[in-house]
């Protein structure tokens, strides 16, 4: 963002400078805490983003707005928020490109924190063709580099519902690896320790998920867990919406946890009747509050307000219901200093019918390891390749009845095995599918006098593989399936992996297709030991 004067960039500067003065939320045990007098902090939060479903899908496409770059917008709507005792809002998608100092030092100001997702429509993890790789670890680690200078960030999200079925756990295990890399990230960048979780639906798998994620060394668990729960309509109960149920499931959890997402509308206009018992004595020694969804009046029907025409909002009667509920509770929870948590990590989920996803997770995407693997090939993407012809070329290389071309940059997540690289960018993976099917053409096809062409996408190079880069390759192996378990340091910024260069459009999301051998998709491979400690836990 640009300023028109000196006098502009300096009352910025104090805004920023003014936020940083917000008392950081820390994590102790299963709860949050505000870090100067170790007060138990419970979040009454609010989902707070126009046009955009919780899901992840977006009405009217790939785009987003950010909520948190308007200024005008935040004048609006924080002092509403505040009507709701809100000290919390969630946010979906935000452009890490934009300035957020103004509406950030608003919510800071009404004692208001952040729960950020890293992804945006475009770019990130989906259960359908999951991959980690260096374009969507480039658009989690720029959401953290912007929102970091924030003392009232609380947290960051990793995934939103991913795996929402038993026929979709596979995916898991990247957002587990997205989980590990972005804290050893922060870690890495020096930044104040800020805990990165995972928001998760109520489904059949509710306990595989939660045990995944929570199991294993620390510097893969998640450091906080979101619960979506829509299980409390109208006028229910305690026991008859099961929260009871998920109460006692939770006791032993290890890490906090609390609703990211709630509100039944089936029997609408809302009432709420679940504010009282998620705050009250029964669910407060193990939740940590929750998120209402959401502010805007949608499609869905559950919005607190309603913005017309003119950008005015107008208050709903989901909003009246709210404002009464929660101007009754009053949770009480522990200090900080009394408090010695007990509860230990959660035991990793067995594979089979219910749950396919392998412990063995992707590896950090590492783009300095992707430049010495196209040094080192004799035929590589020329570098203005479509992204059709992207797509259209890994169609013909990776389908397994063509031959083997793609071993390299093909990811299972349910067998836990991963190409060295796979987590590369769409024209690098594709580079090694051409040199794979040139070097095989060469050998075994005389006849094919021009095995680099792929219709003029292609070129032959002189490959070079000296110092480091000669290690790297010969620990992959010819067939790029081999472990690296050394690598050089990515020059870029982001110190710990993906880069921001990237093939342009759909190539980002490229993927390999689905064949009768099932889902053959791209994700990431090489193991780099990441110095990371319990996550949050900094008292």
């Amino acid at each position: 963002m640009k300023f028109g004067s000196t006098l502009t960039a300096a009352a910025t500067l104090v805004a920023a400078c003014a936020a940083a003065d917000v008392d950081p939320i820390v994590i102790k045990g299963s709860k949050f805490f505000y870090k100067t007098n170790g007060t138990e902090f419970f979040i009454k939060g609010i989902a707070y983003q126009q046009d955009y479903s919780s899901n992840g899908t977006i009405s009217g496409g790939n785009t987003y707005t950010d909520p948190l770059k308007d200024e005008a917008i935040c004048a609006r709507d924080i002092p509403l928020l505040t009507q709701l005792s809100t000290n919390a809002i969630r946010v979906y998608a935000v452009d890490p490109t934009a300035n957020h100092d103004a509406c950030m030092q608003m919510l800071a100001d009404a004692g208001i924190y952040v729960i950020a997702d890293l992804g945006e429509p475009k770019n990130s993890i989906n259960r359908d063709t999951p991959q980690w790789n260096q374009e969507i670890y480039s658009r989690y680690t720029a959401v953290v580099d912007t929102f970091q200078k924030y003392s009232n960030t609380l947290g960051f999200f990793a995934g939103n519902e991913v795996t929402n079925a038993a026929n979709n756990t596979e995916p898991s295990a990247f957002v587990k690896a997205a989980v590990r890399d972005i804290k050893a990230y922060i870690v890495q960048k020096k930044y104040r320790a800020i805990g990165v979780g995972y928001a998760t639906n109520d489904d059949d798998q509710r306990t595989e998920l939660a045990h995944y994620f929570d199991c294993g060394d620390a510097s893969t668990a998640i450091d906080f867990w979101g619960y979506n729960i829509y299980s409390w309509c109208g006028k229910s109960g305690y026991k008859e919406s099961h929260y009871q149920e998920r109460t006692q499931e939770f006791s032993t959890y290890n890490v906090p946890a609390f609703f990211a997402e709630y509100g039944c509308n089936t029997e609408g206009p809302r009432i709420f009747a679940e504010v009282a018992a998620l705050f009250g004595p029964d669910m407060t020694k193990v939740w940590s509050g929750g998120i209402v969804y959401m502010y805007f009046e949608e499609a869905n029907k559950y919005g607190l307000v309603s913005v017309g025409s003119d950008n005015k909002a107008t208050k709903l009667p989901d909003f009246t219901a709210l404002s009464s509920q929660i101007a009754k509770v009053t949770p009480s929870g522990v200090a900080s200093a009394s408090y010695s948590p007990t509860n230990k990590p959660q035991s990793c989920p067995t594979q089979g019918p219910g749950w396919a996803a392998n412990t063995t997770l992707p590896p950090s995407p590492n783009t300095a390891v992707c430049s010495c693997m196209t040094q080192s090939l004799n035929c590589t993407a020329k570098s203005d390749i479509s992204d059709d012809d992207i797509e259209t070329n890994f169609n013909y290389l990776c389908d397994p009845n063509n031959g083997d071309f793609c071993s390299g940059i093909l990811a299972n997540g349910s067998t836990g095995v991963y190409g060295a690289y796979s987590m590369c960018n769409a024209q690098e993976r594709i580079s090694w599918a051409f040199n794979a099917f040139f070097m095989d053409q060469t050998k075994n096809n005389p006849k094919n006098t021009d095995p680099c062409n792929f219709k003029g996408a292609a070129q032959k190079q002189t490959p070079k593989s000296a110092g480091t880069c000669r290690s790297v390759v010969s620990q992959a192996g010819d067939s790029g399936t081999g472990v690296i378990t050394s690598a050089p340091t990515p020059s870029s910024t982001n110190s710990g992996g993906g880069s921001a260069t990237s093939s342009t459009g759909a190539a980002n999301i490229l993927t390999v297709p689905n064949f009768n051998n099932g889902m053959l998709q791209m994700a990431v491979y090489i193991t780099i030991a990441a110095l990371v400690g319990a996550g949050m836990v900094l008292m």
